[in-house]
């Protein structure tokens, strides 16, 4: 049985049913023979059901984004962005992906020879809780456009996200089996990458998940892609305008609850304003409002699950046996719910969790850096390469140090690092491989075929 529980008020919401491995070899046939048919279908077909989902996501956004809420707890303002993001990537692929995966001939001693790119086939997504709805479209909108079909395996927590997602694609008239939800737990996802049916597999998730997954995948011989976890260094250098830089850096911690793999985590400011810094992002955290995520007012909602962050918070306090100082939260509140103040640590150093580690939730590590040198180390200092970002007032310094400096899959400059349909989006180190959206992100699962001709 798999429960979805309502991290707000520990009730439960639904148990499911999980499915029997003759259910899920069933269901994984169907879908490979959908794409039989489907990846015969013009770019036009596909686009125009994609553009059909993009409505339905819209039409839908009040009951979806609710339902968002009531499984894992995103604030409700919040989740019907994720809906419309979600609506936007749709209509992106169903508008470029012909372009995006058009022949290109390329001039050889041949009398034509040229790079076409033909879809693999049944792809495995195994997605997590956080954005439940914009992990799962930003994988599937490019790949459904690209000809290829998709079952997924989501977090029990967020079975009724999976569900719904599933019955958008019905509805908008894609095949009834070209994406399917497999309701089952993680122990299974072996045996389905094991299936001669499933030809890659994608994951967003943690790094432990992620190297399970790989060593899986590595075996059959099945390419994966990998989005896993982020400890996103933000470097705040003298001449940054600091107003707006703890603005920027109190919102993107704060995202999602701090639920994010790309919330900026590590706050980096040069010793010169580390003080100014330091007093005017306790401050903006302050200001912010915890509480019933449904109430629009609410800023940070509860964490997914309480096991979450019972983990987060003993994070928290072996920083601060080891030196660290809780300037700011540090506490679970009292009652029902999974939630968590949040949390400002300053005097942050290595060998600290929350130096060395992902938090993920609602806190913040502050640590000071002598020069820009120092800040730039330190934000490398980290196993980790997702994002990262730089505030300075010379945007020219700023663009040499997100280019040449900074190791991560995103950099951005005076601003909070976020995904965009219409950017490549992925990691280096154990943050991951391989990139999700724009061109690059929709010809990881094709095949890149190249046709010579005499």
């Amino acid at each position: 049985m798999i429960k979805s529980i309502n991290p707000s008020t520990d009730e439960e919401i639904k148990v499911y049913q999980e499915m029997t491995d003759q259910e899920v070899s069933g269901l994984i046939e169907k879908s490979h023979k959908s794409i039989l048919d489907w990846k015969e279908k013009s770019f036009a077909d596909r686009a125009d059901k994609m553009k059909k989902a993009a409505a339905l996501l819209r039409s839908r956004t009040d009951k979806l984004s609710k339902l968002m809420t009531l499984e894992m707890g995103k604030p409700i303002r919040q989740s019907r962005g994720e809906i419309e993001k979600c609506a936007g990537a749709c209509e992106y692929f169903a508008e470029n992906a012909e372009s995006f995966l058009n022949d290109e001939i390329v001039k050889t001693d041949a009398s034509k020879s040229f790079i076409t790119f033909q879809p693999l086939g049944l792809i495995l997504a195994i997605m997590p809780w956080n954005f439940p709805f914009w992990q799962v479209f930003r994988f599937a909108a490019p790949n459904l456009m690209a000809g290829n079909a998709g079952v997924l395996k989501h977090s029990s927590n967020v079975s009724g996200c999976a569900l719904a997602i599933e019955e958008i694609f019905k509805d908008a008239g894609f095949p009834e089996d070209l994406f399917r939800t497999l309701i089952i737990s993680s122990k299974k996802i072996e045996g389905i990458i094991n299936n001669k049916l499933i030809q890659a597999v994608t994951l967003t998730g943690s790094v432990s998940a992620g190297r399970s997954v790989a060593s899986a995948a590595g075996k059959a011989l099945k390419k994966t892609v990998l989005e896993l976890g982020g400890s996103d260094p933000y470097v705040i250098l003298e001449d940054a305008d600091l107003e707006k830089a703890a603005e920027t850096c109190v919102a993107s911690r704060l995202i999602n609850s701090g639920q994010s793999c790309i919330a900026a985590k590590r706050f980096i400011a040069v010793e010169k304003i580390y003080k100014g810094f330091e007093e005017l992002y306790i401050q903006k955290m302050k200001e912010k409002k915890i509480g019933d995520p449904f109430d629009e007012t609410v800023e940070v909602g509860p964490q997914a699950r309480t096991d979450l962050r019972d983990e987060l918070h003993e994070q928290v306090l072996k920083s601060i046996s080891k030196g660290a100082k809780a300037v700011l939260g540090g506490k679970i509140p009292e009652g029902k719910g999974a939630f968590y103040y949040p949390t400002v640590l300053s005097n942050v150093s290595p060998g600290m969790p929350a130096y060395e580690e992902e938090l993920f939730g609602p806190v913040a590590s502050l640590i000071k850096a002598k020069n820009e040198d120092e800040a730039v180390k330190i934000a490398n200092h980290t196993s980790f390469g997702l994002g990262a970002a730089v505030f300075t007032s010379d945007a020219e310094r700023g663009e040499i140090i997100a280019k040449k400096k900074l190791i991560a899959g995103n950099c951005f400059i005076n601003d909070f690092v976020r995904s965009d349909p219409r950017l490549p989006f992925g990691g280096v180190k154990e943050s991951g491989y391989g990139r999700e959206l724009s061109s690059f992100g929709i010809r990881e699962f094709v095949n890149i075929k190249t046709i010579y001709r005499r």
